[in-house]
């Protein structure tokens, strides 16, 4: 008898054809109020779930008592509680690795875009206000030979790390929980303190995990101890930073601008003023939105799940 598994995001159906070999899938496109009860109802006899973004707490846990195994389609695991699934002998996965390079390439995009102001020329030509030759007030500013600061020095840091040495000849500071010997030798990265960091650098990427310790990492004093030139860029989590001090840094010419592929709320909210500046990129959490990588994640997600569900260590075992 196949094991019940229960997929509640939208995935390819080559993956969902490769799962149907192996296991009885029940499969939701997207969970809402309508889809939700029926889930909880089918998840009393599921041995394993494949998704992302849902929190997995005890309050879910206690509807399914035959779970196996939890596979994340992300790199991120803020959505699970780790200790609740430890206490229950349920194995964890997300899928690192596979997005760096689409992550990386994200990140890039948001420097550029942000430093020469790329998406507001776009919408001033396409309304017919080119006429002229361009003033000064719309100049951006250098990206090459210039200062990154990436905190969070993990694999996607790593592959921005690269492309800024290679593609940009920039310097590279780096603060991270360990030194990345890796870096600092094939980049010439210098691992520094944060609050050297923050001073030094041109362009602040924001690159950690999203846990209680990171919440709130970058905040008022953080802001206040960067350039008034320097570019933040966030593509980590929304609550990784205080949004309300970024608004006000950026309000009162603190900081230059930012680039943001993250929100603290998402979808962001209407009314959010930083959708109205100006100095200010802002994309809808697409890091690694391509076709190419989504579907090597939701494999990889597969991967884990079958090979947990065998009794066997998923590659992507997260440890407490």
């Amino acid at each position: 008898m196949k094991p019940k598994i229960i997929v509640y995001k939208k995935v390819d159906k080559k993956v969902l054809d490769f799962i149907a070999d192996i296991c009885e899938v029940i499969y939701f496109e997207k969970l809402d109020s309508e889809s939700f009860p029926v889930f909880l109802k089918e998840l009393k006899d599921a041995k394993g779930l494949l998704g992302s973004g849902l929190k997995i707490d005890k309050e879910i846990l206690e509807q399914a008592p035959n779970l196996k195994i939890v596979c994340n389609i992300a790199v991120g695991y803020d959505n699970l509680d780790l200790n609740a699934l430890t206490e229950r002998g349920i194995m964890a996965t997300n899928t690192p690795d596979v997005l760096n390079d689409t992550v990386a390439d994200t990140i890039l995009g948001l420097i550029l875009s942000t430093a020469r102001r790329i998406p507001v020329l776009d919408q001033w030509v396409k309304k017919g206000q080119w006429e002229s030759g361009l003033e000064e007030k719309w100049f951006g500013v250098d990206v090459h030979h210039k200062v990154l600061g990436i905190i969070g020095m993990g694999g996607i840091g790593t592959a921005v790390a690269k492309r800024a040495h290679f593609g940009f000849d920039m310097e590279i500071l780096y603060h991270n929980r360990s030194r990345n010997e890796g870096v600092e030798e094939k980049y010439g990265a210098t691992y520094c303190s944060m609050e050297e960091l923050l001073q030094k650098s041109d362009f602040i990427c924001l690159m950690t995990p999203l846990t209680p310790e990171t919440v709130n990492l970058i905040g008022r004093r953080e802001f206040e101890l960067m350039k008034e030139s320097a570019i933040f860029i966030n593509a980590s989590r929304g609550k990784t930073v205080d949004e309300d001090a970024l608004i006000q840094a950026l309000q009162k010419g603190q900081i230059y601008g930012a680039g943001l592929d993250v929100f603290v709320q998402e979808p962001v909210e209407k009314d959010n003023p930083l959708l109205s500046m100006n100095n200010v990129v802002t994309l809808p959490h697409i890091g690694s939105a391509t076709y190419e990588t989504r579907f090597k994640m939701a494999m990889t997600a597969v991967t884990n799940l079958v090979t947990g569900l065998q009794g066997e260590i998923p590659p992507n075992l997260i440890k407490k």
